[in-house]
This record gives structure tokens, sequence and C-alpha cells, in this order.
């Protein structure tokens, strides 16, 4: 199924936004979140965006798995949330954030679709569908706690 595969290819052209065309991510986001900048180096950023393109990888690969559809869920919500954190981010500072219309109009649609299909089709139950969606929906919480733990760290060492 196609579906599947979406997100390798939506995060794959979000990936192309951000740092490539026209890209400036990692100098905007230091500039907006400059409490964190310590913590999001160029280094860790370019890992966490390996790993996900693995994870999202690994999606369509486990497609036809019985952790297939919880998968994809878990991982359309994340590239979800991270649609909804560059269009708030947009909508607050009133100027562009690199990735905002990938996120806007790959992720946040992916994410509502494959919902609705995985759900409708009964590929996977109401329950677990809201178990995948708000491990998903939580990662951006859960990094920015990371962020805030790192640069106190390094500030520390400092």
């Amino acid at each position: 199924m196609l579906l599947f595969w979406l997100p390798l290819a939506a995060a794959s052209a979000h990936i192309v936004e951000e740092f490539f065309w026209p890209g400036g991510f990692t100098a905007w986001y230091h500039r907006t979140y400059p409490e964190i900048a310590s913590s999001a180096s160029r280094r860790f950023i370019f890992w966490i965006n390996a790993a996900l393109l693995f994870g999202c990888f690994a999606v369509g690969i486990d497609q036809r798995t019985s952790i297939g559809p919880a998968f994809f869920l878990l991982f359309a919500t994340l590239l979800g949330a991270n649609g909804i954190f560059h269009l708030a981010a947009t909508i607050r500072m009133r100027r562009y954030s690199p990735g905002v219309v990938t996120g806007t109009l790959l992720y946040i649609p992916m994410a509502l679709y494959g919902a609705w299909v995985l759900v409708g089709a009964g590929r996977i139950s109401i329950g677990a569908a809201a178990g995948a969606i708000a491990a998903g929906a939580s990662y951006h919480f859960l990094s920015r706690l990371n962020h805030l733990r790192r640069a106190k760290a390094i500030e520390a060492k400092e």
C-alpha cells in the first residue's frame, strides 16, 4: 500500500525545504529558540533527521506486519505535529519557518488521511490508533524537554 511510503517521501521533501531549498532551518531555529540553540547543533540535527528517515523507511517496510498501522500512525502524527509546529511558529513570528510549506501541505493532510483510511478499513482499532497518535503527538513536547536538559548541561560545562 502506497500510504505507508508517504512518510518517507514527505519527510524527504521536508528536509529539502528545511536545509537545501530554500533552506536556513538551523539558523532560523537558533534565532527563534535561543534558549535551546546550544543543544541543536548541526551534528545533532543531522543525526535526528537521519533517524527520522530511517524510521520512515521502516514504516514502509513494516506495512504488512501487525504493528504496521500503529507504526504508520505514530510517524504520521509525529510529522503532522511537526507541520503544526512550523505553522504555529510562522504565525507567531510572522515570518517564514523553513519547513512550513511541506509541513502544512504534506504532513498534516497525510496524518489525517492516514488515520481515516486505516481506522475506516479496520486495519487498526480506535484505541490502538489513539495510542499511536498520542505517542506521535508527544514527540515535540519530549523533544523540547530534552533540548532544555541538553542546553543546561552544555552551558554548565562552559
